[in-house]
């Protein structure tokens, strides 16, 4: 498995940008595909995008296409997640995950403690 950290959450207007970060450990990195996920108060987590282990395939969730953009860093060990006009909607904690890849929890075995985005409108 691969131990993850996100970071870069906070608080931020509706209309503004943040930048997550999920650093992760272990010489095997480059190894794993990567995913980022979202659970709000009160809903199941859901996807949010992923990356394949060489960043040449990316998913987004309908929901967030045009406005966030995964990327990976494998010198680094670090994926991003870079969100734009972000919505009160976009609300939640956010975690990164590595694993065999896709847009289902099954496909990740490996999580990060999560980190809060709050939006407000």
């Amino acid at each position: 498995q691969v131990q993850l950290v996100e970071s870069g959450g906070g608080l931020v207007q509706a209309g503004g940008s943040l930048r997550l970060s999920c650093a992760g450990s272990g010489r095997t990195f480059s190894s794993y595909a990567r995913g980022w996920f979202r659970q709000a108060p009160g809903k199941e987590r859901e996807f949010v995008a992923a990356i394949s282990r060489s960043g040449g395939s990316l998913d987004y969730a309908d929901s967030v296409k045009g406005r966030f953009t995964i990327s990976r860093d494998n010198a680094k060990n670090t994926v991003y997640l870079q969100m734009d006009s972000l919505k009160p909607e976009d609300t939640a904690v956010y975690y990164c995950a590595a694993g065999r890849g896709g847009v289902h929890l099954g496909g990740y075995d490996s999580w990060g403690q999560g980190t809060q985005v709050t939006v407000s409108s």
